[in-house]
């Protein structure tokens, strides 16, 4: 799995989890709604870390909370 998929298919299943919309993230984290739709519709494939620390904040998460699933820890080598 690569990096932006890893951190998309988190975030997708941390708001259904939490049952949080894009736009109730979008008032949580304080990140505009159309920079959230551009993450998960694969628009933005390489969003900040201090873009996913708002989202975290907004979840309720820490960014190790975030990154640590077994996704992050098996990502493939982005330069090949």
């Amino acid at each position: 799995m690569d990096t932006y998929t890893a951190v998309k298919n988190r975030f997708l299943v941390l708001c259904g989890l939490k049952k949080m919309s894009i736009h109730r993230l979008a008032i949580e984290s304080g990140v505009p709604p159309s920079t959230i739709k551009n993450i998960l519709y694969g628009k933005s494939i390489n969003p900040g870390i201090v873009t996913i620390k708002a989202l975290c904040d907004g979840l309720g998460i820490t960014l190790a909370d975030f990154f640590n699933t077994p996704e992050f820890y098996n990502l493939e080598q982005e330069i090949k």
